[in-house]
Protein backbone atom coordinates (compact mmCIF):
# COMPACT_ATOMS: atom_id res chain seq x y z
CA UNK A 1 0.00 0.00 0.00
CA UNK A 2 1.22 3.58 -0.97
CA UNK A 3 2.37 6.04 1.71
CA UNK A 4 0.44 8.69 1.22
CA UNK A 5 -0.74 12.01 3.68
CA UNK A 6 -3.47 12.01 5.89
CA UNK A 7 -6.58 13.51 3.96
CA UNK A 8 -7.61 16.74 4.32
CA UNK A 9 -10.94 19.17 4.19
CA UNK A 10 -9.88 21.84 3.10
CA UNK A 11 -12.75 24.66 2.09
CA UNK A 12 -15.74 25.62 4.84
CA UNK A 13 -18.81 24.72 3.47
CA UNK A 14 -20.03 23.85 -0.29
CA UNK A 15 -17.06 26.07 -2.47
CA UNK A 16 -18.44 28.35 -5.92
CA UNK A 17 -17.12 27.36 -8.99
CA UNK A 18 -14.98 30.65 -8.85
CA UNK A 19 -13.35 29.42 -5.34
CA UNK A 20 -13.49 25.35 -6.68
CA UNK A 21 -10.64 27.16 -9.64
CA UNK A 22 -9.16 29.33 -6.92
CA UNK A 23 -8.47 25.71 -4.91
CA UNK A 24 -7.10 24.10 -7.98
CA UNK A 25 -4.19 26.71 -7.38
CA UNK A 26 -4.04 27.08 -3.84
CA UNK A 27 -0.44 25.81 -3.72
CA UNK A 28 0.64 27.73 -6.37
CA UNK A 29 2.32 30.73 -4.32
CA UNK A 30 3.23 28.41 -0.88
CA UNK A 31 6.05 28.56 0.38
CA UNK A 32 8.43 26.20 0.53
CA UNK A 33 6.96 23.20 -1.98
CA UNK A 34 6.85 22.49 -5.57
CA UNK A 35 3.09 22.75 -6.79
CA UNK A 36 4.00 21.17 -9.82
CA UNK A 37 4.73 18.27 -8.60
CA UNK A 38 1.40 17.72 -7.90
CA UNK A 39 2.72 16.20 -4.05
CA UNK A 40 1.00 19.47 -2.59
CA UNK A 41 -2.73 18.60 -3.50
CA UNK A 42 -2.79 14.99 -2.61
CA UNK A 43 -5.24 13.63 -0.68
CA UNK A 44 -6.89 17.09 -0.16
CA UNK A 45 -11.07 17.73 -0.74
CA UNK A 46 -14.04 19.93 -0.91
CA UNK A 47 -17.35 20.12 -0.92
CA UNK A 48 -19.39 21.35 -4.89
CA UNK A 49 -22.61 21.71 -5.78
CA UNK A 50 -24.80 19.64 -8.16
CA UNK A 51 -24.21 21.89 -11.02
CA UNK A 52 -20.35 21.94 -11.04
CA UNK A 53 -20.29 18.40 -10.59
CA UNK A 54 -22.02 17.85 -14.03
CA UNK A 55 -19.95 21.15 -15.63
CA UNK A 56 -16.53 19.14 -14.60
CA UNK A 57 -18.18 16.03 -16.30
CA UNK A 58 -19.39 17.72 -18.94
CA UNK A 59 -15.84 19.96 -19.41
CA UNK A 60 -13.73 16.96 -20.93
CA UNK A 61 -14.13 12.74 -21.40
CA UNK A 62 -13.20 11.70 -17.97
CA UNK A 63 -10.21 9.36 -17.41
CA UNK A 64 -12.67 6.93 -15.71
CA UNK A 65 -16.46 6.98 -14.65
CA UNK A 66 -18.14 4.69 -12.34
CA UNK A 67 -21.51 4.81 -10.48
CA UNK A 68 -21.08 8.05 -7.97
CA UNK A 69 -17.29 9.11 -9.23
CA UNK A 70 -15.25 10.16 -12.18
CA UNK A 71 -11.84 11.39 -12.66
CA UNK A 72 -10.44 14.52 -15.16
CA UNK A 73 -8.80 13.13 -17.99
CA UNK A 74 -6.55 16.33 -17.48
CA UNK A 75 -3.74 15.55 -14.29
CA UNK A 76 -2.68 18.01 -12.15
CA UNK A 77 0.96 16.91 -12.26
CA UNK A 78 2.14 12.93 -12.26
CA UNK A 79 -0.24 10.77 -11.47
CA UNK A 80 -2.35 13.20 -9.40
CA UNK A 81 -6.06 14.27 -10.51
CA UNK A 82 -9.36 15.42 -9.91
CA UNK A 83 -11.41 13.17 -8.71
CA UNK A 84 -15.29 14.04 -8.56
CA UNK A 85 -18.09 11.74 -6.49
CA UNK A 86 -21.91 11.91 -5.78
CA UNK A 87 -22.29 10.32 -2.12
CA UNK A 88 -25.84 10.46 -0.41
CA UNK A 89 -25.41 11.36 3.04
CA UNK A 90 -29.05 10.70 5.13
CA UNK A 91 -30.84 10.13 2.08
CA UNK A 92 -29.83 13.63 0.24
CA UNK A 93 -26.92 13.58 -2.54
CA UNK A 94 -24.09 15.57 -1.97
CA UNK A 95 -21.11 16.44 -4.30
CA UNK A 96 -17.47 16.71 -3.61
CA UNK A 97 -14.13 16.83 -5.01
CA UNK A 98 -10.74 15.47 -4.18
CA UNK A 99 -7.30 15.13 -5.77
CA UNK A 100 -6.41 11.29 -5.97
CA UNK A 101 -2.83 10.28 -6.97
CA UNK A 102 -3.94 7.45 -9.46
CA UNK A 103 -0.66 5.55 -8.67
CA UNK A 104 -2.39 3.94 -6.07
CA UNK A 105 -5.93 2.69 -7.78
CA UNK A 106 -7.74 2.12 -4.18
CA UNK A 107 -6.76 6.22 -4.18
CA UNK A 108 -10.53 7.28 -4.89
CA UNK A 109 -12.17 5.20 -2.86
CA UNK A 110 -9.96 5.52 -0.19
CA UNK A 111 -10.86 9.24 -0.55
CA UNK A 112 -14.29 8.25 -0.74
CA UNK A 113 -14.55 6.55 2.26
CA UNK A 114 -12.35 9.52 4.55
CA UNK A 115 -15.20 11.71 3.21
CA UNK A 116 -17.91 9.43 4.24
CA UNK A 117 -16.09 8.88 7.68
CA UNK A 118 -15.56 12.72 7.61
CA UNK A 119 -19.02 13.81 7.11
CA UNK A 120 -20.76 11.67 9.32
CA UNK A 121 -18.53 12.19 12.19
CA UNK A 122 -19.08 14.44 14.90
CA UNK A 123 -19.94 18.12 14.21
CA UNK A 124 -17.28 19.67 14.80
CA UNK A 125 -14.88 16.66 13.06
CA UNK A 126 -12.61 19.17 10.98
CA UNK A 127 -9.09 18.54 12.87
CA UNK A 128 -6.65 21.24 13.58
CA UNK A 129 -4.89 21.25 10.25
CA UNK A 130 -7.83 20.97 8.00
CA UNK A 131 -9.47 24.52 10.63
CA UNK A 132 -6.06 26.14 10.09
CA UNK A 133 -6.74 25.32 5.86
CA UNK A 134 -9.92 26.45 5.90
CA UNK A 135 -9.58 29.72 7.48
CA UNK A 136 -6.37 30.44 5.42
CA UNK A 137 -8.36 29.77 2.30
CA UNK A 138 -11.24 31.79 3.66
CA UNK A 139 -9.45 34.74 4.14
CA UNK A 140 -8.68 37.56 2.07
CA UNK A 141 -4.84 37.59 0.46
CA UNK A 142 -4.41 41.17 1.84
CA UNK A 143 -4.63 39.78 5.21
CA UNK A 144 -2.20 37.07 4.53
CA UNK A 145 1.15 36.66 4.02
CA UNK A 146 5.06 34.72 4.79
CA UNK A 147 6.83 35.64 7.57
CA UNK A 148 9.99 37.07 6.58
CA UNK A 149 8.71 37.84 2.40
CA UNK A 150 8.82 41.80 2.84
CA UNK A 151 10.42 42.55 6.45
CA UNK A 152 13.41 39.48 6.98
CA UNK A 153 14.18 41.45 10.29
CA UNK A 154 10.02 41.25 11.57
CA UNK A 155 10.27 37.38 12.28
CA UNK A 156 13.38 35.29 13.55
CA UNK A 157 14.90 33.61 11.26
CA UNK A 158 13.08 29.83 11.90
CA UNK A 159 10.08 31.38 10.91
CA UNK A 160 10.65 32.64 7.57
CA UNK A 161 8.76 31.05 5.48
CA UNK A 162 5.93 30.47 7.48
CA UNK A 163 2.60 31.58 6.68
CA UNK A 164 1.19 34.27 8.59
CA UNK A 165 -2.93 35.65 9.43
CA UNK A 166 -3.42 39.09 10.46
CA UNK A 167 -7.15 39.61 11.70
CA UNK A 168 -9.44 41.27 14.63
CA UNK A 169 -8.62 40.04 18.15
CA UNK A 170 -11.46 42.05 19.28
CA UNK A 171 -10.03 44.14 22.55
CA UNK A 172 -6.51 43.23 21.33
CA UNK A 173 -6.73 45.41 18.39
CA UNK A 174 -5.32 44.04 15.01
CA UNK A 175 -2.98 40.95 15.88
CA UNK A 176 -0.85 39.99 13.18
CA UNK A 177 0.33 35.67 14.10
CA UNK A 178 1.94 32.67 12.11
CA UNK A 179 -1.16 30.72 11.32
CA UNK A 180 0.09 27.36 12.99
CA UNK A 181 0.33 29.46 16.34
CA UNK A 182 -3.68 30.50 16.32
CA UNK A 183 -5.21 29.17 19.73
CA UNK A 184 -8.01 26.76 19.97
CA UNK A 185 -10.32 29.70 20.72
CA UNK A 186 -9.09 31.96 17.84
CA UNK A 187 -9.32 29.17 15.25
CA UNK A 188 -13.21 28.77 16.53
CA UNK A 189 -13.52 32.25 16.40
CA UNK A 190 -11.99 33.02 13.01
CA UNK A 191 -13.68 29.33 11.53
CA UNK A 192 -17.22 30.59 12.89
CA UNK A 193 -16.63 33.92 11.24
CA UNK A 194 -16.05 32.01 7.58
CA UNK A 195 -19.15 29.95 8.63
CA UNK A 196 -21.28 33.03 8.43
CA UNK A 197 -19.55 34.03 5.52
CA UNK A 198 -20.59 30.62 3.13
CA UNK A 199 -22.93 28.09 3.37
CA UNK A 200 -22.97 26.38 7.19
CA UNK A 201 -20.29 23.83 7.83
CA UNK A 202 -22.44 20.64 7.43
CA UNK A 203 -21.37 17.41 9.35
CA UNK A 204 -22.81 15.29 11.50
CA UNK A 205 -25.41 13.25 9.28
CA UNK A 206 -25.78 9.28 8.70
CA UNK A 207 -24.27 8.40 5.35
CA UNK A 208 -26.13 5.93 3.21
CA UNK A 209 -23.60 4.38 1.59
CA UNK A 210 -24.80 2.68 -1.17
Amino acid sequence: MSNHPAFRKVHNGISSREEMFQLFNRHRETPGIEPLSGIPYECEWFEVSASTYQFMLDLLPPLFQRTGMFGLSEYKAGYVTSVFFEIRIRGRKRWFHGFCDLSDKHSPDAMRAAIIAHETGAVDSMTREEKLEAIWNATHSDFTGVAGATNPHAWPPEHHGKRTILFNAGAQGTVLKLLEDLSNDEIDELLSAARSRRSPLRGGDDADRS
